[in-house]
């Protein structure tokens, strides 16, 4: 593997206006989703509020139309049923999108069943089927044969303790049916899922709780291999371990047959967030043919709760993030990663930095991000509730102004 490469700063990034409310997205599945409609609008949907209580409405980012203009935002209505954050938004074959699970919060509440779907056609929401258990925090993945597949996440143990889980199940759109398939080896929440060409999915990484506010990352992962018969489920099989174990991570596929995955956080991190003195984590690689990692050259400085979003064959724009989630300011790097190279380059940073926010990529050469959490604890002006930013910012490769 080569070295770290520390290369002349590129891109820059310009205010696109703020959403109607702050808002912030701990999940992995909770970003925002660049719709397939003419305009190229861009759904947020929910959230948290500075409390960590959830939020039932939704935004549409529509772009501006010229080099240098600016976008707009507006209202895209309230979810049916009950606020929530920490739930998973995915984008269905025929353009809808659809919602699951969650938590409404603050505090350790009961899992969602809820599921709705947003038509872009109409700009209307509509309930559908809940699924077979409650969940948040858990992964959705739209499948080769256009399903969803929703795995693991966590419920409520206890008054004051959560359980990890290991029950999956797939919704189809056409039907507006969820159907359970068999569980997974390892319970996990907070882990990510990649929808391979071959119909395979990859589920990595994750946490599980340990004990009341402590949870424990894990390198454990897994293949959801597709039924191939009428009535069977589907199985999962053990694959390759991450190299190191980590959670609050980034994955994305690659190619048909790679995945790649980029930071988050390692064995042991408290609830509370208290420093985590591995988060160091770079990038690794995983092929689906030899079924094992490979370590990406080592990244300058750790993160957690970031955003990873691919811009252009082979590289990956990583935004923000924190070392911390208590008495903690968000981090205005970006950073660049060329996969082909193994190489990373400093990029423009943020205008605010932030963590736990919205990201998408709009082309090869722009990425949306908005929102998000600005300070928590003793560094917001409030230590019972998190500073955030209804600020958005757009970023595009060049040189700077």
């Amino acid at each position: 593997m080569t070295s770290t490469t520390l290369a002349a700063v590129t891109g820059q990034w310009t205010p696109q206006g703020e959403l109607p409310e702050a808002a912030c997205w701990y999940g992995q599945y909770d970003t925002a989703l660049q719709l397939r409609n003419e305009k190229k609008q861009v759904l947020v949907v929910a959230g948290a509020d500075g409390r960590s209580a959830g939020l039932a409405k939704a935004w549409l980012y529509t772009p501006g139309t010229g080099a240098t203009a600016t976008g707009a935002w507006s209202s895209a209505g309230e979810l049916p049923g009950a606020p929530r954050r920490l739930h998973t938004a995915t984008l269905l074959a025929d353009g809808d999108v659809l919602v699951t699970g969650g938590t409404s919060g603050p505090g350790l509440s009961p899992a969602l069943t809820a599921a709705a779907v947003f038509h872009p056609k109409t700009g209307a929401w509509s309930e559908t089927t809940g699924m077979n258990e409650g969940r948040w925090g858990h992964a959705a993945v739209l499948t080769a044969d256009d399903k969803v597949l929703v795995s693991g996440g966590f419920a409520v143990r206890s008054r004051d303790s959560a359980r990890a889980l290991a029950s999956a199940e797939t919704y189809d759109p056409v039907k507006r049916t969820w159907t359970p398939v068999k569980p997974m080896n390892d319970a996990r929440g907070g882990h990510t899922a990649v929808c391979f060409k071959d119909g395979r999915v990859l589920v990595c990484g994750g946490s599980a709780p340990i004990a009341p506010g402590h949870e424990a990352a894990l390198a454990f992962c897994e293949l959801y291999t597709p039924a191939t018969a009428a009535g069977a489920t589907g199985s999962w099989s053990a694959t390759g371990n991450l190299t190191a174990p980590r959670s609050r991570h980034q994955a994305l596929r690659l190619s048909d047959t790679t995945a790649l995955v980029i930071g988050g956080a390692t064995p042991g991190v408290p609830g509370d967030g208290t420093y985590d003195q591995y988060a160091g984590l770079g990038a690794e690689l995983y092929d689906i043919g030899t079924q094992k990692w490979t370590a990406g050259a080592p990244r300058p400085g750790g993160r957690g709760h970031h955003r990873a979003v691919p811009l252009g064959p082979g590289k990956v724009l990583v935004i923000g993030g924190t070392g911390a989630v208590r008495d903690a300011a968000g981090y205005q790097s970006v950073l660049l990663y060329d996969t082909a190279h193994d190489s990373w380059t400093p990029a423009a940073g943020l205008t605010a930095g932030r963590w736990a926010f919205a990201a998408v990529a709009l082309s090869a050469t722009e990425a949306l991000v908005a929102g998000g959490t600005v300070r928590s604890g003793l560094a917001a002006a409030d230590v019972e509730s998190d500073d955030l930013t209804r600020s958005t910012e757009l970023f595009r490769i060049g040189d700077g102004p």
